[in-house]
């Protein structure tokens, strides 16, 4: 079962959820110290290529698919043949698998590598050392890796943390602080960004500018700030939207942010199964509302193929403000 991710757990102060945070803290003491233990102990293995791993620190979404996908094309478009690698999560496959959007499913090797694999080459594989020793072999230069913060298994190049730099409505990105599964650090914030070379603040496209709270907090490390934009034209017509990524809201912000004629939300879990009644019940409220069911890219490659022509999507792309920076820092890391 698929679960959604709480949204107490972004809010700064303590009020909301406080007596559950208090039962889950021992967890959360758990949880980190496990995780500092595989990586302080961990044997990485050089890929013989450079690997440059897009993570995290926190559990949910915060943006991290669409900066692999630009920094795929960026690399592609400076004439590296650059590879995607992910674990593959929601998928039954293990890899090393390149996965063909043509012949592969979500079910066998999850919804962001099937729709990253329609940009170009793109591997899973639960082993990444395997995944990115296959993706070596078949031909690629570089591998960007999709996750992979707190895996240590592999040897990285470059390490980027991906931080949603949104924090309006007593929102911050990492909550209090509090390690999953008490709040939404995968590991204490110092810790991680010890390990990593540089941020990737990524803001919604109607905000002017970063929190300069938010920048303080990484103490020095290069900020590179991207804006999730539209990738197309926004719909003209109503809509009914649903949702299920990591943090649902932030797709119903942007929608009213475009100026799209929003008639109803539906927010799911992330990574999630649609089923056939729970389609059919949001066909039926769009028509109610005389509006198109319109979902994200993620979502759409999720939905059975005959939904796929009922139902619109809306893509979005990362683009940083400092093209530039973003090229010499791969081109050294290459």
């Amino acid at each position: 079962m698929k679960l959604s991710t709480p949204r107490w757990w972004y809010v700064r102060d303590n009020a909301p959820g406080v007596v559950t945070r208090m039962v889950l803290t021992p967890l959360s003491w758990l949880w980190a110290a496990v995780t500092a233990y595989k990586i302080d102990n961990a044997s990485p293995v050089d890929a013989g290529i450079p690997v440059i791993c897009v993570g995290n620190l926190t559990a949910g979404g915060v943006g991290k698919t669409p900066v692999v996908r630009e920094l795929l094309r960026l690399l592609r478009e400076d004439g590296v043949a650059a590879h995607g690698l992910s674990r593959g999560y929601g998928g039954k496959e293990h890899g090393p698998l390149k996965v063909d959007p043509a012949i592969h499913a979500t079910e066998q090797v999850g919804d962001e590598p099937l729709m990253l694999a329609a940009d170009g080459p793109f591997w899973i594989s639960r082993d990444r050392p395997a995944g990115a020793a296959a993706a070596r072999e078949a031909g690629a230069q570089a591998v960007v890796m999709d996750d992979g913060h707190q895996n240590p298994s592999l040897k990285k190049t470059l390490s980027l943390v991906v931080v949603d730099g949104e924090t309006r409505n007593n929102e911050w990105p990492f909550g209090d602080g509090a390690v999953f599964p008490a709040g939404p650090m995968r590991e204490p914030l110092a810790v991680g960004l010890a390990r990593a070379d540089a941020v990737v603040l990524l803001l919604p496209a109607d905000l002017a500018a970063p929190d300069p709270a938010l920048v303080a907090l990484f103490r020095g490390k290069p900020v590179l700030v991207a804006r999730l934009e539209p990738a197309g034209a926004s719909p003209e017509h109503p809509v009914v939207a649903f949702a299920g990524i990591g943090k649902p809201w932030k797709f119903e912000r942007s929608l009213i942010a475009a100026g799209v004629v929003l008639k109803d939300f539906a927010p799911f879990p992330d990574h999630g199964e649609y089923r056939e009644e729970t389609l059919n019940f949001l066909e039926q409220r769009a028509a109610q509302l005389g509006g198109r069911l319109l979902t994200t890219e993620k979502d759409w490659v999720r939905l059975p193929g005959p939904w796929r022509r009922k139902v619109d999507y809306w893509p979005v792309r990362a683009r940083f403000e400092d093209e530039p920076a973003v090229r010499a820092l791969l081109s050294a890391a290459l």
